[in-house]
């Protein structure tokens, strides 16, 4: 065998190469998308799309185009704003053979990755801001629609209207909201010419003299039935802003919803300023809240009978929706009316302390009157004309201007050893609730008036041991037990921070310490609310 091929081996070798050049020339002719056998560099190239093998081409430098075409498409079926990712990779090599793919191909396979691809559509919509409160709408028009429905509340007419207004000075598309009235179109009225035969008595001189008359004569004072009633103005109390934006369809809120939770009353914490006069029972009628839930919101309420102060502040809860609305009124009012309180100042009295010297007694008139609302609340009146059919009586009053002494502790140090309330009787004899507070202190240490006032007694109790007690002037009184020594006696005036006794361990006690009291009027109270 081997003398076999060693002999045609020329032959062979002959024949060989007529069959591979034989066998080019068939691949040449049935494979046209084969490459042409150059050696030029890379000529065959695999894209990539987003990690996904999408097709093999002779050249690439169309692939990137094929994909903004694509992303084209894509944008073009959907009228919101759409996010896709797109990480384009080609890789080429240099082969002798390859077999590459049509561009339609290539194409389709990255219009279904990039698909596959969409990260989410983003659907232009309005934002409305208020405050802090947002709320996002499908269209203007559905924004527009929202305010109007805040004012049709309280303008069942329809006399004013919502005008979305765009704000020039900003970058963005951001619009303010402002309410207007609506204007009515007057009818064109055509002037009427009425010829007569008679001839007029009153022309010439005379004629003269009746126009000048007529120009100095006061035309009388308006009457009730002159003045025009109803909705005069309108405004929203809350800045209104609407920009345009595109966000997640999911979070774009149905008009109805948007209505509910814009226009819905919501409690809303305010604060009111206690005034001269005032007392619980009165805020809580002014302020249209329970007594019970006023003291609730005030840890500074211990309960009805609780000492106000001028200036002092007070939680109460408001119900308000989002969207606030104030409006004026112009109104004629029959009413039964109370005069001002006319006080008379007292430099010698505490604030805390009144005296009425007239009882009132209710007027009766008629007015016009300029009423501005925020919502459904009245906030201020003003009086255009009047007519007092009976005069009302005022009520006057005798009140304090002394501010009324503010408390100190009345020993320096000392540790707390028993709170104010209910507690367990330390000792036999001992109250189960406690009217004071304790500090355990030293026998002999230093003892002083927590404020300034009449010393009312200084001596001896079975439970207190020795006991000073200070009355303040105003309703409140404090009290020092168990002490070791007393240095004051009794219609002895003292000032705040004057020793008055030394601490000590006299009567039901269980150790060395000072009990100290606040009582108003009678009641005792929790020093520590009291004690700067």
């Amino acid at each position: 065998m081997l003398r076999y091929f060693t002999r045609h081996h020329k032959r062979l070798r002959f024949t060989y190469i007529k069959v591979a050049t034989a066998v080019i020339m068939l691949a040449a002719f049935f494979l046209p998308n084969l490459p042409e056998l150059e050696q030029t560099g890379d000529n065959f190239f695999t894209i990539f799309l987003n990690g996904q093998q999408v097709g093999v081409v002779a050249d690439a430098s169309e692939a990137e185009d094929w994909v903004w075409d694509v992303r084209r498409e894509l944008a073009s079926q959907r009228s919101e704003l759409m996010f896709t990712e797109v990480d384009l990779k080609v890789e080429g090599q240099e082969v002798l053979f390859g077999e590459v793919e049509e561009p339609e191909t290539v194409i389709a396979r990255m219009y279904k990755v990039m698909e596959d691809s969409i990260q989410q559509s983003m659907q232009r919509a309005y934002v409305v801001k208020v405050n802090d409160y947002l709320v996002s709408l499908a269209s203007e028009e559905e924004a527009e629609a929202l305010l109007q429905a805040a004012i049709r509340q309280y303008d069942t007419e329809g006399t004013f209207g919502v005008e979305l207004v765009r704000d020039t000075e900003r970058e963005f598309n951001v619009l303010t909201a402002q309410i207007a009235k609506v204007s009515q179109e007057e009818a064109e009225e055509t002037p009427v010419v009425v010829y007569s035969s008679n001839v007029s008595t009153e022309g010439g001189i005379q004629s003269k003299l009746f126009s000048m008359f007529e120009d100095v004569e006061p035309a009388g004072e308006k009457s009730f039935e002159d003045y025009e009633y109803g909705l005069m103005s309108m405004s929203f109390t809350e800045e209104v802003e609407i920009a345009e934006a595109y966000i997640n369809g999911l979070e774009v809120t149905p008009l109805d919803v948007a209505i509910e939770q814009v226009t819905k009353e919501q409690e809303v914490n305010q604060i009111y300023e206690v005034v001269s006069g005032d007392t619980l029972s009165e805020i809580s009628i002014k302020v249209n809240i329970p007594m019970d839930k006023l003291i609730e919101m005030n840890d500074s309420l211990k309960d009805e009978k609780t000492i106000l102060r001028i200036g002092q502040e007070l939680i109460i809860t408001v119900p308000e929706p989002e969207l606030s609305v104030e409006r004026t009124e112009q109104v004629y009012i029959e009413e039964v009316y109370d005069a001002d309180v006319i006080y008379l100042d007292r430099d010698d009295w505490y604030t805390t302390k009144t005296n009425v010297v007239q009882e009132p007694s209710a007027g009766f008139r008629k007015i016009v009157a300029q009423v501005t609302y925020r919502n459904d609340k009245e906030v201020s009146r003003e009086i255009i004309v009047e007519e007092v059919v009976m005069e009302a009586v005022p009520k006057i009053v005798e009140r304090g201007t002394k501010v009324p002494p503010k408390f100190i502790r009345p020993i320096n140090g000392g540790r707390l050893t028993s709170k104010f309330g209910k507690r367990s009787a330390p000792t036999k004899g001992a109250s189960t609730y406690h009217q004071g507070v304790d500090w355990a202190i030293a026998s002999g240490s230093k003892v002083v008036a927590a404020a300034s006032g009449t010393v009312t007694k200084a001596g001896w109790t079975k439970s207190g041991g020795y006991c000073v007690y200070i009355n303040h002037g105003d309703g409140k009184e404090t009290r020092y037990k168990h002490l070791s020594k007393i240095l004051v006696k009794v219609g002895q005036k003292v000032t705040q921070g004057q020793q008055i006794a030394k601490s000590g361990n006299t009567g039901v006690s269980t150790g060395p310490h000072l009990h100290f009291e606040i009582r108003l009027n009678g009641t005792a109270v929790n020093p520590l609310k009291y004690i700067d």
